[in-house]
C-alpha cells in the first residue's frame, strides 16, 4: 500500500517520459532504438499516411508494419504503468487497444491533404486549395470524435474507462517535449541570436502583463473561483494544453479543470490559424519579423503557432514579391514564430514553480502557518514539469557544447516526437471522451469559452501586435 501512495500518475509520467528520452539518447552511440516507430504523413492517397520514421535504419519496414509495431510497444510499456498504479491490465489492454486505432484514424483523417496542406505544399499535392491547418488537424478530430463517443454513447465510453487516462498521456507527452525544445533552442542560436534576444524579451513582458489580465478578468468579471482561474490564464496566455496542465498540477486543481481548459484551447487554435495569417499578409507585410512575432505570442499550440507562422511566411513572401519585386529568404519569419514559441514552453517549468509557491504561501496557507516551506512547494509542484526542464536541459547543454553533435540531437528527437505526437492525440481523444457536456456546462464550460473570446478578442491579439511590433519593427529578413 505504500508503494501505491508514493507512486501517483504524475510521478509515473515523470518515469516513464525520462525512459523514452534515455532511449532517443541511444542515437548519440549511433544506435537508433526508436526509428521504427510510425509517422504519420500528409497525404492524399492511403498508401501515403504511414511511413517508418527512420528510413536508413529500418527502410525494409512499411508504414502499416511499423504502426502495429508502435501500437505494441506503447500498449506493453504503459501496461507496466498501469499494474505499477494498481490498474486492471488486462481491461486496460481491451479497452486501450480501441481508443489507439480509434485515435489513429482521427489524427490519420486530420493529415488529409484538403485538410493539412499548407499553400506552400499545394503543388506537391495537386491541389488549388486546402484548408493549410496541418496535420495537427488531427487533434481537432480526435477531440470531436472523442465527445461524439462520450456524450452519444456513454456506455461504450464508460466500457474504455480503463483506457481514458488523458493527464497520464499528456504528461508524458510533456517529459518528451522538453528534449525537442532543448534541440531547437540551440539550432535557432547559431542562427540568429539577435532574434532569440528580441524573442526572450518579448514574451517575459507579453505574459506577465497576459497573465495577470486573464487571471481578473476571470475573477472580477466571469466571478470563477481560483482554481479555475489559473489555468485558464495560463492555458491563454503561456501555451495553452501544456500549461493549463502544469499549472492544474501546481495549484492541485481537480482533473475537470485543465481538460476543459485544454479543449477550448484546441478549437481557438484552429480559428486563429485560419484567420491571422491572412491578416499578417494584408497589415504587416511591411514588416515581416513583425508578424512571424505576433503568430508566436498570439496563437496557443506550439504546432499551430508554427504552422501559422510558415503560412505567414509563404503569404507575406509572396504578397512582398508581387507589390515590391523584392524576394525575401525563407524561413526567418517563422523563425521569429518558433523561437518566441521555444522561450514560452520553457516559461511554463518556471511558471508552475511561481504559482506553487505563491498557492502554498498565500492561497492555501493553513492558520498559524507563516512563510512558504520550500519542502510542500516541491511536493506540489509537477513532477513531469521537472522531467521536462531536466530533458531540456539535457539536450541544450550537450548540443550547445558541441555543435557538431546537433544532428545526433536531431536523430535523437526524430524518434521521441513521434512518441509525443501519438501521446498528443491519445490525449485529445481521451478528453473528448470523458468530457459529458452535461457536467461541463454545470461546471460553466460556456462561461469559460466567454472568458477566452472577450481575452483573445479583446487584448492578447493586440497587446502581442504591439509587443512585436515593439521589439521586431524595422527587422527585415535577408533578401534572397
Amino acid at each position: 500500500m505504500a508503494e501505491k501512495r508514493w507512486l501517483t500518475e504524475d510521478k509515473l509520467a515523470l518515469i516513464m517520459g525520462l525512459i523514452l528520452f534515455g532511449l532517443g539518447m541511444f542515437s548519440f552511440a549511433g544506435v537508433d532504438l526508436l526509428g521504427w516507430g510510425v509517422s504519420t504523413n500528409t497525404w492524399i492517397t492511403p498508401g501515403q499516411i504511414f511511413s517508418v520514421t527512420a528510413k536508413a535504419d529500418y527502410g525494409g519496414l512499411n508504414g502499416y508494419a511499423s504502426l502495429f509495431l508502435t501500437y505494441a510497444f506503447i500498449t506493453l510499456f504503459l501496461s507496466f504503468g498501469v499494474k505499477f498504479l494498481g490498474g486492471d491490465v488486462p481491461k486496460f489492454v481491451k479497452s486501450f487497444t480501441v481508443v489507439f486505432f480509434l485515435s489513429i484514424i482521427c489524427w490519420a483523417l486530420g493529415h488529409y491533404a484538403v485538410i493539412a496542406a499548407t499553400p506552400d505544399k499545394l503543388e506537391k499535392f495537386g491541389l488549388t486549395w486546402a484548408m493549410g491547418l496541418t496535420g495537427e488537424a488531427g487533434f481537432i478530430v480526435a477531440l470531436v470524435v472523442g465527445i461524439v463517443i462520450g456524450n452519444f454513447f456513454p456506455g461504450f465510453a464508460e466500457e474504455m474507462k480503463e483506457a481514458l487516462r488523458p493527464e497520464m498521456y499528456i504528461k508524458i507527452a510533456i517529459v518528451i517535449l522538453g528534449a525537442e525544445l532543448g534541440v531547437k533552442a540551440v539550432d535557432a542560436m547559431g542562427l540568429a541570436s539577435a532574434v532569440i534576444f528580441r524573442g526572450l524579451c518579448a514574451i517575459v513582458e507579453a505574459y506577465l502583463i497576459y497573465w495577470a489580465l486573464v487571471y481578473y478578468v476571470s475573477r472580477k468579471y466571469f466571478k470563477f473561483s481560483k482554481e479555475w482561474s489559473a489555468p485558464l490564464a495560463s492555458g491563454i496566455s503561456i501555451c495553452g494544453v501544456s500549461a493549463a496542465i502544469a499549472t492544474g498540477g501546481s495549484i492541485r486543481a481537480r482533473p475537470i479543470v485543465p481538460i476543459m481548459v485544454s479543449s477550448l484551447v484546441v478549437v481557438f487554435t484552429c480559428i486563429e490559424m485560419l484567420v491571422l495569417p491572412f491578416v499578417a499578409q494584408w497589415w504587416l507585410s511591411g514588416e515581416p519579423m513583425v508578424a512571424g512575432a505576433w503568430m508566436g505570442l498570439a496563437v496557443k499550440s506550439d504546432g499551430g503557432a508554427v504552422a501559422s507562422g510558415a503560412i505567414t511566411d509563404a503569404l507575406i513572401r509572396a504578397k512582398v514579391l508581387a507589390d515590391t519585386g523584392v524576394q525575401y529568404q525563407a524561413g526567418w519569419i517563422t523563425m521569429a514564430t518558433t523561437t518566441i514559441k521555444i522561450f514560452i514552453d520553457v516559461f511554463i517549468g518556471i511558471w508552475a514553480f511561481v504559482l506553487a509557491a505563491v498557492w502554498c504561501t498565500f492561497i492555501e496557507c493553513k492558520p498559524g502557518q507563516g512563510g512558504m516551506k520550500i519542502g510542500e512547494v516541491l511536493d506540489r509542484f509537477p513532477r513531469f514539469v521537472v522531467g521536462y526542464v531536466v530533458t531540456f536541459l539535457v539536450m541544450l547543454l550537450i548540443c550547445a557544447t558541441n555543435k557538431d553533435l546537433i544532428p545526433l540531437g536531431k536523430a535523437t528527437i526524430a524518434g521521441t516526437h513521434v512518441f509525443r505526437g501519438l501521446f498528443f492525440v491519445l490525449t485529445f481523444f481521451t478528453i473528448g471522451m470523458v468530457s459529458n457536456f452535461k457536467k461541463l456546462w454545470a461546471e460553466g464550460i460556456g462561461k469559460l469559452a466567454a472568458v477566452y473570446i472577450v481575452c483573445l478578442g479583446g487584448f492578447i491579439i493586440w497587446i502581442g501586435l504591439f509587443i512585436s511590433w515593439l521589439f521586431f519593427h524595422g527587422v527585415k529578413p535577408p533578401v534572397a
